[in-house]
């Protein structure tokens, strides 16, 4: 499969950023609430309109932090009503539009209808659905490729959307994904109830209107998840609520099952107490910066004592459900069997000694990072390992030889 090559584009004459308050920096961090602390995710979002009469939207949302991607093609009206609320739900971080998009109607109206959007234009050649099919190929999960395809041939808009953020991502925030790593899903705009932005403040489905750090909005009323995976799809689930009958049957049925059997509804929500967020872990081993750092080494090492700490916990899901009758919960029940992430737990515990667990302490990790490795993986790693221990030895016995001189109390943790 031929890769797309860097070199046909330009690296930095091709961007030119504009933001609504007049800044072109990246997006910084916005201040923890009860909103944002599940929401604020590093999203890119790319754009692309039909030049015709009939207003027909490309979108592409790539989540950063969870390894996902969203595709959407919206015949949508004049006014962009659909648009406006599919980025909303998503609040992307960045918005890509085409250089030649700078003033379009659909630009000023996400610019008039969304907090604050930042704005980067793009090259029109980035934008390419040949580039977005090869993509696809090269990223998708090896089993959802050709549905995939399928699916993006009759989609020009969203395939050439999903060029552009991803070309964007590699070059120039500098990030790539492994092969068959990147969760794809196009998502139609039918099949979810649409709810308008204002609709959504004035309703406090996610956030207070008095107070922004408040648990009182539907959305913090109902959080009782006890994971950042569950906390996500509920604010999805609350702002883009499902209308297939299927698909509502089988939750209901879920919930029933749930509620019947007692045991095992605590004895699940007990295993998911040992899960991390698991999107994050998986997207930080898969997304490769394109210059690695010390830094970014050492976050590999903490990333790998998280997947066994996530791997580790997965049983306890399939136990937990053992009961269970409904199809949903048997679905989920079937993807935990060990079979399924043996081969990842083997290749963990030929190299991690098996006390090991994530620390939340920073002195706790380091000492994680140091010794997780078993000896004999790495002599020069053993050599190093040695060499600090002695030093640290040293170091102690000098500060206890110090403190009998000054007459200086030490205390040891």
């Amino acid at each position: 499969m031929s890769v797309y090559s860097l070199n046909s584009l330009s690296s930095l004459d091709s961007f030119s950023p504009l933001a609504s308050r007049g800044t072109s920096r990246r997006p910084t961090a916005r201040p923890t609430t009860t909103a944002t602390s599940v929401a604020a995710q590093d999203i890119i979002c790319a754009v692309s309109e039909s030049r015709g009469v009939s207003s027909t939207v490309g979108l592409a949302f790539v989540n950063l932090a969870t390894a996902e991607a969203v595709l959407c093609q919206i015949c949508d009206s004049q006014t962009y009503v659909k648009t406006i609320i599919k980025i909303g739900v998503f609040e992307p971080s960045e918005i890509l539009f085409m250089n030649t998009a700078k003033e379009s109607k659909l630009r000023y109206i996400i610019q008039e209808n969304l907090p604050d959007p930042i704005f980067t234009f793009l090259d029109r050649r980035w934008w390419t659905e040949k580039t977005g099919h090869e993509y696809v190929e090269r990223l998708a999960f090896s089993e959802e490729v050709d549905l995939l395809k399928v699916t993006l041939g009759g989609n020009y808009f969203a395939a050439c959307c999903f060029a552009a953020v991803l070309k964007y991502v590699e070059v120039e925030l500098q990030r790539s994904f492994t092969s068959h790593s990147l969760r794809i899903r196009f998502e139609p705009s039918q099949g979810s109830m649409t709810i308008d932005l204002a609709t959504i403040v004035s309703l406090e489905l996610i956030q207070n209107l008095q107070n922004a750090k408040s648990k009182e909005s539907l959305f913090g009323l109902l959080n009782e998840t006890l994971t950042p995976m569950g906390a996500r799809l509920l604010r999805a689930s609350i702002l883009q609520p499902s209308t297939e009958r299927v698909r509502l049957t089988a939750r209901y049925n879920a919930v029933e099952d749930l509620a019947t059997k007692e045991d095992m509804f605590v004895s699940v929500r007990q295993a998911l107490k040992g899960f991390i967020d698991a999107d994050k872990v998986l997207t930080a081993i898969t997304l490769v910066p394109t210059k690695r750092t010390i830094q970014y080494v050492e976050q590999s090492v903490n990333n790998v004592i998280m997947l066994k700490t996530y791997v580790s916990a997965i049983k306890n899901i399939f136990q937990a459900l053992g009961a269970a009758q409904s199809d949903l919960l048997l679905t989920i029940r079937e993807l935990c069997v060990p079979e399924g992430h043996r081969s990842v737990e083997e290749l963990i515990d030929a190299t991690l000694n098996g006390h090991v667990a994530y620390q939340s302490k920073p002195l706790d990790l380091r000492n994680q990072r140091i010794y997780c490795v078993k000896a004999g993986v790495n002599s020069l790693l053993d050599v190093a390992r040695q060499t600090y221990k002695e030093a640290n030895s040293d170091a102690t016995e000098l500060i206890e030889k110090l403190s009998g001189m000054s007459e200086i109390v030490t205390v040891h943790e």
